[in-house]
């Protein structure tokens, strides 16, 4: 099962890509000269969360219409309403727990966060009185932020305390184009062998980072894809996100009962690694346009790979977490009530026509499968009453 979304698939630019972050660079290179090339997931890590100089750490406009790239929740509220209505089917479920803990990974600027709570609040809804949230992100100096604002649009309330420490208790684990973000190692079969590529630096044409091939630096690498049942074809690489199965480890077992909902790009992995893809699925992305050179705007541009959902799956199973259904965003959606949300939008009486056409095409870039309707959204689930299922799943779920 494949989830390819066409949003970021721009056509040629010629507008020059920003320059590296001279700082960032020279950390990056001292590194490597203390202690050899360094794994991609290495460079990725640095190059997106270094504290003073990583691409999330310097700036909250990313994923907007001004930033590189853009999200679901910054399309338009209705993407936040209609994940308000999972979340409130998933209380219920759970015997509406109080508090109910919403932990959210990647809350990014806390836009999704923000469209939650006010859509709880337009319908009534009771779990606004018993929600606790979370804002998780890579880059912890930003989660200060997204309580403020949270606060500033008067839902203090609504903000665990302390919410990183809890543990226990039900809720739900929601991570919206997370994921995709955690570092990855590159690996390629070449001249028969498997090899890693490592990040080096090169002193030709004025010094730029180059990759070169070595041994892998871990096992994992191999055994993940032959677990897998992958073996990659010569000349095919291929990323590997072992960080997955920490986050697994860290992220599911603070709750003892709830879901998560894991919403992003990516496929099982048999499709992921199938022959159709031998250059593997690593991007770069600035200014709206995706491109494959991880090593130029360094620091000043996104870096993403398609995520594995068998290995989440996989990794999931080992800590006690279920898979209750693998499906498109478009299905899920629609049957968590998105039409009903956009007709209830269209019918507002204050929504002028410019305001109606901005609803219309923030739907169709939601569903539209060559978009973000084909993202995958895979639900999992822990101590659940028997029987559970959620509505977004039964529309047509694939798996």
């Amino acid at each position: 099962m494949t989830f390819e979304p066409g949003i970021r698939r721009t056509p040629p630019d010629d507008r020059p890509l920003p320059d590296s972050d001279p700082a960032l660079v020279a950390h990056l290179r001292a590194e490597i000269a203390t202690g050899g090339p360094l794994t991609f997931a290495r460079f990725m890590e640095l190059v997106l969360t270094d504290p003073e100089h990583g691409y999330y750490a310097t700036a909250d406009d990313r994923p907007t219409r001004s930033g590189d790239f853009l999200t679901a929740p910054e399309l338009d509220p209705i993407f936040g309403a209609t994940i308000a209505r999972v979340l409130e089917e998933q209380w219920r479920l759970l015997g509406q727990p109080d508090p109910f803990f919403l932990r959210e990974y990647g809350a990014g600027s806390g836009t999704l966060a923000e469209d939650i709570l006010r859509a709880l609040a337009a319908d009534g809804s009771a779990l606004l009185e018993a929600i606790a949230c979370t804002p998780i992100e890579l880059v912890r100096e930003r989660e200060a932020r997204i309580r403020d604002r949270l606060a500033n649009a008067g839902f203090g309330r609504a903000v665990a305390r302390d919410g990183r420490a809890i543990r226990g208790g039900a809720g739900t684990i929601l991570a919206n184009e997370f994921l995709d973000a955690l570092p990855v190692h590159r690996v390629e079969r070449r001249d028969g062998r498997f090899v890693e590529l490592y990040v080096d630096w090169s002193t030709v044409d004025g010094g730029r980072f180059v990759e070169t091939p070595a041994a892998p630096s871990t096992p994992s690498l191999a055994e993940r894809l032959a677990a897998e049942g992958v073996d990659l074809l010569e000349g095919q690489r291929a990323e590997v996100n072992l960080a997955l199965d920490g986050w697994i480890a860290e992220a599911l077992p603070t709750l003892d009962r709830g879901f998560a909902v894991i919403i992003d790009y990516g496929s099982e992995a048999a499709a992921l690694h199938a022959a159709s893809r031998m250059a593997g699925t690593l991007r770069a992305y600035s200014g709206h346009r995706a491109h494959g050179d991880p090593f130029v705007a360094v620091g000043r541009q996104d870096l993403t790979a398609h995520v594995d959902f068998t290995a989440v799956e996989r990794a999931a199973a080992a800590t006690g977490w279920r898979t209750l259904g693998l499906t498109s965003q478009a299905e899920f959606l629609v049957g968590s009530g998105l039409g009903e949300i956009v007709a209830r939008r269209l019918a507002e009486a204050t929504l002028e026509l410019e305001g109606g056409l901005a609803v219309r095409a923030a739907v169709a870039r939601l569903l539209d499968p060559n978009a973000l309707g084909d993202f995958g959204v895979l639900i999992l689930g822990r101590r659940l009453p028997a029987g559970s299922t959620l509505n977004g799943l039964d529309y047509r779920v694939r798996r």
